[in-house]
Parts: structure tokens; sequence; C-alpha cells
């Protein structure tokens, strides 16, 4: 798209959440983890000093005297939790008057447009079925989301990092959420602002032209190799799919297992759990994105191809 184009679409009411994402999220990144590093600076303060960790009232911001040592949750807590209410709610009736974003008219099967597009808050769903077959991009992948995101509480063995941000003593926990999140967004950034006619995608200051023709090859990773026949090709996928889990699980293990504090973390982990991080782990947070460079980069359809699926 052109920048005409461009602004066109970033002004459009209904993307007006996308570009709400692209401020909201970097920003509130940074504070989380300006936060937690000062709250690292201090507890490794504190652990280097154990007569102060007794006086110390434990709090990054410095203690002044006539401060009360405790204060109750009512008022002080559920004033702001109110304030925040009333401006929250007041910001979406301004926002709700002022942008007009309706329903389309019913469908038209005699009019139908180029690209249609699904809501923002699925764009990333509909970017997705550009790297995998449908029954994977729109059911199991967001299966696994879903049930990862359950069973994380459920498999950390964690007990730090509780009620205050830390980077130091969530490292893996904190690094593995921000690269499923932030991959999430790029998927619906990409999907709203890149893509053009036919799906094809277009960078910024590109003119979205309706003819353009591409005229890109995929193939899949055993063609690269001369291998032919279909169980050929089944058994190799197999042989490369189980070759990425085993070399991304030895590098992920020797990565979260890296500190100290993570390698105990590890020791009190039990293999069920550790067997279920590192499942969620590999195929979402690096087969996703491994899957969308080879196709991007190298143009791989597919990796493993049998009768019943194809990834």
């Amino acid at each position: 798209m052109d920048w005409y184009q461009l602004w066109q679409i970033i002004s459009a009411p209904d993307n007006v959440p996308i570009i709400g994402l692209l401020v909201i999220v970097p920003f509130y990144t940074w504070y989380g983890l300006r936060q937690a590093r000062a709250n690292d600076r201090l507890i490794q303060e504190l652990e280097a000093n154990p007569e102060l960790a007794k006086t110390h009232h434990r709090k990054t911001f410095p203690y002044r005297p006539g401060w009360p040592t405790e204060v109750h949750v009512w008022p002080y807590l559920l004033r702001i939790e109110f304030l925040a209410a009333i401006i929250v709610t007041a910001l979406l009736m301004v926002w709700s008057l002022t942008l007009d974003a309706p329903l389309e008219e019913p469908a038209n099967p005699n009019l139908t447009p180029n690209p249609s597009k699904a809501p923002w808050y699925f764009v990333g769903l509909q970017e997705m079925l550009v790297y995998f077959d449908p029954w994977f991009a729109g059911v199991v992948l967001p299966t696994l989301i879903i049930i990862g995101l359950m069973a994380f509480p459920y498999v950390d063995a964690n007990p730090l990092g509780n009620g205050y941000y830390t980077w130091r003593q969530r490292t893996v926990a904190v690094g593995a959420f921000l690269i499923g999140f932030y991959l999430w967004i790029a998927l619906i950034i990409v999907g709203a602002l890149m893509r053009g006619p036919g799906w094809m995608l277009f960078w910024p200051g590109q003119t979205w032209d309706h003819t353009r023709l591409v005229y890109e090859v995929n193939r899949d990773l055993p063609d690269i190799f001369g291998i032919t026949s279909p169980w050929g090709k089944g058994i190799f996928g197999f042989f490369a799919v189980a070759f990425f889990y085993l070399v991304t699980g030895f590098g992920i293990h020797k990565l979260v297992t890296r500190s100290p504090l993570n390698r105990k973390i590890y020791e009190r982990t039990s293999l069920i759990q550790y067997l279920v991080f590192q499942f969620f782990a590999i195929t979402i947070l690096v087969g996703l994105p491994a899957k969308i460079l080879l196709r991007l980069l190298f143009r791989i359809k597919y990796v493993w191809i049998t009768p019943w699926f194809n990834i």
C-alpha cells in the first residue's frame, strides 16, 4: 500500500485498537520491565546485606519519615481502582460516540471485497492460514494456545515473583509470555496493515495493485532433498519434526537452566511439568515462528506430508 492507503487503513475506526496496541503494549512492557529492574536491584541489595534486609521496608521507593508503615485497602486502594474504572468508562463512552464503526451490510455474493479481512482480533488467525492448513491454523493452534495458557500456572514450580514485578526471578515465565504475546501482535499487524488484494504481502509505501501477480513456487522440504515417494515424504517429515523437537528442546533446556536460580527451580519441577512446558514452548514459541520463516524465506510449504495431514 502507498502512504495514503496506509493512512486510510490506520485511521479507520475499526483499526483504532490496532494502533492502540502499537502504543500501549510497548509502553506498558517498558513500564513493567522498568519496575522489575528496580525490584531486582533491591533484591540483590538486600541479599548482599542481611542486616539491611531485617529493617528495610522492601519497597523500591525510599521510605520517608512520617509515612505510615501500613495502609488499608479502603480507602487507599479502592479509591484508586474506583477512579480508574470511572476514567476507563468515560473513555469508552467517548470512543463509542465519536468513532463510527457500524456492522457492515449483509454479505452479498455478487460483491466480495478484496481483501476480505476478519475483525482485528481474528486477523492473526487469518494470517496463520498463509503458513498452515486450515485445520491446523484454525483449530489445532488456537486450541494449543488456550490449553497452554491454562496449563502454565500448574507447571510453574517457581514460587517467586508473586505480587511484584521481577525479571531476574521470573526470566523463563516472563520471556516466554513476551515472545508469545508479541508474536501474536505481529501477526495481527501484518494481517491488518500489510496484506492487500489476494492476501499478498505489501510493504508500507507499496501501492495495492489489484492486477499484481506473484510467481512464487512453493515447495515441500522433502522436495529439496529429492524425495518424491509419498511414504518417503512421510518418513522424512517425521524424522525432520522429531529432530527439530530434540534440538529445540535441548536448546531450551540449556537456556532455562543457565542461571543457578533457574537450575534450582528446574530441580523442583516434576518430569510431567517439565515435558508439558517443553511441548508448548517448542510448538508455540519456536515451531510457529520457525514455520513462518521457512515459508517467507525459503518458500517451503510443508515439512511433514502424510495422506492424513500436512504440517
